[in-house]
């Protein structure tokens, strides 16, 4: 894999997000669980915030944590299902049937 920033990300299960914070404020990318997936569902930024470089590591932050935990990751925000064209060593992360 290759190398990117490592993010301090706290698993907020009741609010059913990633969190971590920027100099601007808090970042989190909601999530829900079916089975073995996690679905990706909304990344909610400051609205100062325009770093998409960063928005991209923790991104593979969370793909690290889909690896760690066994899931497959479902990507439901546009913003996601872009980053996997761009990052396709994590296509293996995808559910069987999911093609982007």
């Amino acid at each position: 894999m290759e190398v990117h920033e490592i993010i301090a990300i706290k698993d907020n299960t009741f609010a059913r997000q990633f969190e971590t914070t920027v100099n601007e404020g808090l970042i989190s990318v909601e999530y829900s669980f079916q089975e073995k997936k996690i679905f990706l569902t909304k990344i909610n930024t400051p609205d100062t915030f325009c770093d998409e470089e960063f928005i991209s590591d923790l991104l593979k932050s969370i793909m690290n944590i889909a690896y760690e935990r066994k899931l497959k990751v479902v990507p439901i925000l546009p913003k996601i299902a872009l980053f996997f064209r761009k990052n396709t060593i994590y296509r293996d992360l995808l559910p069987p049937g999911i093609k982007i």
